[in-house]
């Protein structure tokens, strides 16, 4: 079976990341677009609802802040284009009780506010599994290593190991200078923000093995090239992988043990915002794409296709591009819109595939590889917590996304497979089911992991990621200083924007 039916208030079929039908509810995408379909909606008669606060979007972020907002007496509607919360979060249904993440999933050290929120609903977490040895092909060669090793999950390249690690201290020490929540006041910050991290790559990594290893860490982070992103804003996100008392690395995005790949949730990670949704009840309508947000005499309007909501804030929670799409009157500010044109979104197809059993653990290996064999580079054992079923998951990430995305299933389907068996033997060819999700072809997401900045922007345009427009406020992961494109980044970014409207509604 080659699909991943969805866990959540509703389901539907994920192939391809677009759900059957779903075209009818694109958003519009350009600015001539949203005012038509905004003014054509606005003339029907619709019902209109009141709140304190109108929360767009039912991922963690806006989930976060509407639950700190009830909790503080406010009264809030949630609204969400889609047919179900979570976001870039999703599950996929297995039977049996059993689900597998299509979307984000992972936990690890310093993700405080998520594992607190986590807690406060009762879910668990359990350890990635990395019992064993990891498998790495690299030009031809194919070998196995110890992930309990000194250099942990760093693939033993001969000629990039030392330069690799040398490369990574270089670019930990020029994080820890980048403030979290402003990196634009870094003093370094416009010579970082003029160049991209391929450019300083090039330069200070010497090896051929020694940029393969950076780049392969690097496009597992952003779902992006080394050649799209400005180097002050890889050095920002590697600052933020951390909280108040622990400075971000390099090591911690990337890592499994000690990292952020550590642990996964207990029924998957959109359980979260299921039980979230669930707690705030009718306050929580789904499939209402808003289209305009009008600020006028101390309040918002914000309208859907089939109804429009009044309230005295709005709470923004897309990532920016999307947020662009918006219609909003008055007209935003023009250092905000060009802010939006400037945050595109990272490249990923997730793919995975189910087996009766995890083989590769009887045969003594982690289900963890790395390698240069397209179009997965990079893959994990994601396993239930029982082990059953076996999954393999991998990704296609960045230049690989683009190219692969453009293929048919079919094709795609034959070439992850054919990096699954070259990296953990033919039975790999034989799955019971095949999984992906494209993130950049869902509606609205158009991309994952994270919305990222290419050189110049953040040191242009940072300032306008949270400071709010009017009455309307702006959340989503893309706004945090720790985690940043994570979900951890979006709980902060609920619970500021939150106490933001506490301290000043």
């Amino acid at each position: 079976m080659d699909d991943a039916p969805s866990g959540g208030i509703t389901r539907r079929t994920l192939v391809g990341g677009a759900a059957a039908g779903a075209a009818a509810a694109v958003l519009p995408t350009g600015a001539d677009a949203a005012t038509t379909t905004a003014t054509a909606t606005a003339r029907k008669a619709r019902p209109r609802r009141t709140a304190d606060v109108i929360v767009v979007g039912a991922g963690l972020a806006g989930l976060t802040a509407a639950r700190r907002l009830v909790a503080a007496g406010r009264s809030v509607i949630v609204l969400e284009a889609r047919d179900r919360v979570g976001g870039r979060t999703l599950n996929a249904d297995l039977g049996g009780g059993k689900v597998v993440e299509v979307g984000g999933q992972w936990v690890g050290p310093t993700q405080d506010r998520l594992l607190a929120l986590a807690k406060e609903l009762s879910v668990e977490t359990f350890k990635t599994y990395q019992e064993g040895k990891a498998v790495l092909v690299y030009r031809g060669s194919h070998q196995t290593f110890d992930l309990s090793g000194p250099l942990g999950p760093i693939p033993p390249i001969p000629d990039g190991i030392l330069d690799a690690a040398t490369a990574i201290q270089k670019l930990d020490a020029m994080a820890a200078t980048v403030p979290v929540d402003a990196p634009w006041t870094a003093k370094q910050a416009l010579e970082w923000d003029s160049q991209t991290f391929e450019t300083w790559l090039q330069a200070n990594a010497l090896t051929k093995g020694g940029r393969f290893l950076v780049e392969l860490g690097f496009s597992s982070v952003f779902a992006a090239e080394p050649r799209d992103v400005s180097l002050l804003f890889a050095l920002f996100y590697m600052a933020a992988a951390g909280d108040e008392q622990h400075v971000g690395t390099f090591d911690r995005l990337i890592n499994t043990a000690g990292g952020a790949q550590e642990s996964r949730f207990v029924g998957g990670s959109q359980r979260i915002s299921l039980l979230a949704a669930a707690q705030l009840g009718r306050r929580v309508v789904l499939g209402a794409p808003v289209r305009r947000i009008a600020q006028a005499g101390g309040h918002v309007t914000v309208t859907t296709d089939r109804a429009s909501y009044r309230g005295r804030h709005a709470v923004v929670t897309l990532p920016p591009t999307l947020a662009g799409r918006i219609d909003y009157l008055p007209a935003l500010t023009a250092q905000r819109d060009q802010l939006t044109q400037r945050v595109p979104m990272g490249t990923v197809i997730k793919v995975q595939a189910v087996y009766d059993e995890p083989f590769w653990r009887g045969d003594g290996l982690a289900g963890y590889a790395n390698g240069d064999v397209d179009p997965v580079h990079l893959t994990f054992d994601n396993s239930p917590p029982d082990g059953s079923p076996g999954i393999l998951i991998g990704f296609i990430e960045g230049e690989l996304g683009r190219v692969w995305g453009q293929k048919t299933v079919a094709e795609r389907r034959a070439g992850v497979l054919n990096s699954f068996a070259t990296y953990f033997g033919e039975r790999a060819r034989s799955p019971t089911r095949y999984l992906e999700m494209s993130w950049a072809a869902e509606p609205y997401t158009r991309g994952c992991y994270v919305g990222f900045m290419p050189p110049g922007v953040l040191t242009s345009y940072g300032r306008e990621l949270r400071r709010p427009a009017g009455r309307i406020h702006w959340a989503g992961t893309e706004t945090s200083g720790y985690w940043n494109g994570y979900m951890d980044g979006a709980v902060r970014s609920g619970e500021r924007v939150g106490a933001e409207l506490l301290g000043g509604a």
